[in-house]
Order: C-alpha cells, then sequence, then structure tokens
C-alpha cells in the first residue's frame, strides 16, 4: 500500500512482496486450469460434492451459482454457499476440490469454529482503520507530526492481523475439504492429490497477501521512526 507516497523502502520491501503476490495468483489460475480438465472418477460436479460433504455433516446449505471465474464463496450473511460455473456445474478435480473447500467454511460457521468468527468481528474495524489509516499516515508526514503518522501505522496494523486471521480459517477450510472428500470417497487417491495441489495453490494466495501487508506495515514503520530520528 504505497499511500501515494514513494521511497527506497517500497522498492526494498513491498516490490518483492508484491512480485510474490502475482506469482501466487498465477499459480493458482494456472494449477486451477490444469485440473479443470481432469475430470473425476464418481461423476460429481462441485454442486454435488457439496451436498454430498453437508449431507455427511447433517448440515443443509443452499448452494447457488454466482458468474465469474474463481469467484466462489460462502455467504455468512445469507448462509449461502456460492459457485462460480467452471466450479458448481462442472465435474473436475479441480471444480470439486474448490466447492468442498467453500463448504467448510460453511461448515465452520456451522460448528462455530473460533478463528472464523474472529475474523468476522474485526472486518468493519479492518475496513474503518484502512480508510482512515493512508490520511493520518499522510498528514503526520506532510505536516511533520510524527504522533499522526504513528497513529496511521497502527490503524494499518489491523490490516495484518486480518490477513494473519485469515490464514487458519483458509487451511482449517481445505482441511475438512480433503477429510470429507476422502471419507466419502468423492476422490479416488491419485485425485484427492490433485485437489490437494489446487487447495495449496490457493492457499499461496492468503499467504502473499499477508506478507504484502506485513511488508507495508514495516515500511511505513520505518519511514516514520526514520523521520523520527532524523527530527531530533
Amino acid at each position: 500500500m504505497p499511500f501515494l507516497y514513494f521511497d527506497t523502502w517500497y522498492l526494498v520491501l513491498v516490490v518483492p512482496a508484491l512480485i510474490i503476490s502475482l506469482w501466487a495468483q498465477i499459480k493458482v489460475k494456472s494449477t486451477f486450469e490444469k485440473y479443470s480438465k481432469i475430470g473425476v472418477r464418481s461423476g460429481m460436479t462441485g454442486y454435488e460434492a457439496s451436498i454430498a460433504i453437508q449431507r455427511m455433516s447433517g448440515v443443509s446449505i443452499p448452494v447457488e451459482s454466482v458468474p465469474g471465474n474463481l469467484t466462489d464463496h460462502f455467504d455468512p450473511r445469507t448462509n449461502v454457499i456460492r459457485l462460480s460455473q467452471s466450479v458448481g456445474q462442472r465435474n473436475s478435480i479441480a471444480a470439486v476440490g474448490v466447492a468442498a473447500h467453500e463448504t467448510g467454511h460453511a461448515l465452520q460457521y456451522a460448528e462455530r469454529y473460533l478463528p472464523i468468527h474472529i475474523r468476522m468481528a474485526i472486518i468493519p474495524v479492518t475496513r474503518f482503520s484502512s480508510g482512515l489509516a493512508p490520511w493520518l499516515f499522510l498528514a503526520g508526514i506532510i505536516f511533520n507530526y510524527s504522533f499522526l503518522a504513528y497513529i496511521g501505522v497502527f490503524l494499518f496494523g489491523f490490516a495484518v492481523l486480518f490477513q494473519l486471521v485469515t490464514l487458519p480459517v483458509e487451511f482449517n477450510a481445505s482441511a475438512r475439504a480433503v477429510r470429507a472428500l476422502e471419507a466419502q470417497g468423492i476422490l479416488t487417491s491419485d485425485e484427492l492429490e490433485g485437489a490437494k495441489k489446487v487447495l495449496s495453490a490457493a492457499a499461496l494466495t492468503y499467504v502473499a497477501a499477508l506478507l504484502v501487508s506485513l511488508m507495508s506495515f514495516l515500511r511505513l514503520l520505518l519511514i516514520v521512526s526514520g523521520r523520527g530520528r532524523k527530527n531530533r
């Protein structure tokens, strides 16, 4: 997050993290495309896999279609699993893996999995602080008010916290997906390995997002602390 302020720390810390994030995005798309071309022996679509996992878990959550590619998600506000056409209506290793992952998120809410409720609780704070942080940071830099800049950095820390809490949520949803696919016999052992690769590639994007947030936070902190030392 450059905050309209360019400096050496941006090149040293943030740019490498952004490159890793870009690589992660390319990785997940290429892995998804690869395993989207391989059908599963059970013949199940992503939609059918989600329903089967729900039955095994004793829950019933609506599954709807959503436009776009890799736009799949669980909406806790309406308690609906939304799958893109390339997932919900397709019989492929990638489709079944992604559908199982999103169903894993639904099960997290159904079972009151603590980290996902923590993440939901800090979303409003993160949105508010992310909107205010750049202005306070810039005001502190422009008018040489270090305390304002430090407050901006502190508020940006909520973005880092959000990404940090997101990791166990995503890893747990993928672990639930793998266990369910294996227990239900939806995927064979070799197909399951392919699904794991799809889910691992997707997990990399969240690790990369945390890295970008963390490097941005460190960069801002170094800028403010450096200016503070110069003013002494």
